[in-house]
Parts: C-alpha cells; sequence; structure tokens
C-alpha cells in the first residue's frame, strides 16, 4: 500500500511502502485528525516507522502501489 503524507511548511512529501491495509491506515490517520493521537505513526514495509506530528499534516493520499515495470520491451 503506498502511502504519501503531505507536511505543512515542507517542500516535498513523505512516500513509504506499507504493509498494512487502506482501512488500518485510514484508521491511524483518522485517529491523528480528530485528536486522539498527538502523532501520526506509520509503519513501512521494511519495519522503519514514521512519526509526523497531528497538527503539520495538509493531506494523506492512500492508494495501491505501482508496478514496477522490469526488462527492456516495447513499452
Amino acid at each position: 500500500m503506498e502511502v504519501k503524507i503531505g507536511v505543512q511548511h515542507a517542500p516535498r512529501e513523505i512516500v513509504i511502502e506499507s504493509t498494512q491495509s487502506a482501512e488500518e491506515v485510514e484508521r491511524v490517520i483518522s485517529d491523528a485528525l480528530a485528536g486522539k493521537a498527538p502523532l501520526l505513526s506509520l509503519e513501512d514495509s521494511r519495519g522503519r516507522k514514521v512519526l509526523v506530528p497531528s497538527e503539520r499534516l495538509a493531506y494523506v493520499e492512500i492508494g495501491e502501489p505501482a508496478a514496477r515495470k522490469v526488462g527492456f520491451g516495447a513499452l
């Protein structure tokens, strides 16, 4: 699951590949935005944690990962 996080006053977005389902990610994000959690905490596919202060969230985009193309075939 690909998750893009926009942070206020930051020029680039954070992009992580998470093994969590879309429903789990959405629940964590809604808890952070509702003030139930001071930090948005997500774990990527390699086991690293990403922590973002809830009040600094600009947007969060949840989507499927893009398939990587391998080889030299015609596009």
